[in-house]
């Protein structure tokens, strides 16, 4: 899956509002980038490097397999497939939103 068609599921999927009220960046390294900006109504989802409350280091393909079940996010911030930067409370309310 390409960057674009996951940002255009994402936008799909959360529609107006995510209740995550916060930032939120993934960084998928030399695939890009991956912002929501949930403090405003709708949220605005872009594909911009910009600063963020919480930051998720990982590979696009890491990301698709937590999107799809196939792997824990706990065990892939365990193992380090997964990287946090920021605010950690961000990140644990993301199972209900992405799963």
């Amino acid at each position: 899956m390409s960057l674009e068609s996951l940002t255009t599921g994402l936008r799909e999927k959360i529609g107006e509002d995510s209740g995550l009220g916060a930032t939120l960046k993934f960084d998928f390294g030399d695939d890009g980038y991956l912002f929501l900006d949930a403090t405003q109504t709708p949220n605005i989802i872009s594909n911009e490097d910009g600063d963020a409350q919480c930051t998720m280091i990982l590979s696009l393909e890491n990301f698709m397999a937590m999107a799809d079940g196939s792997l824990d996010g706990t065990a892939a911030f365990m193992s380090g497939k997964l990287k946090i930067e920021g605010d950690m409370g961000i990140a644990m309310k993301l199972g209900p939103i992405l799963g």
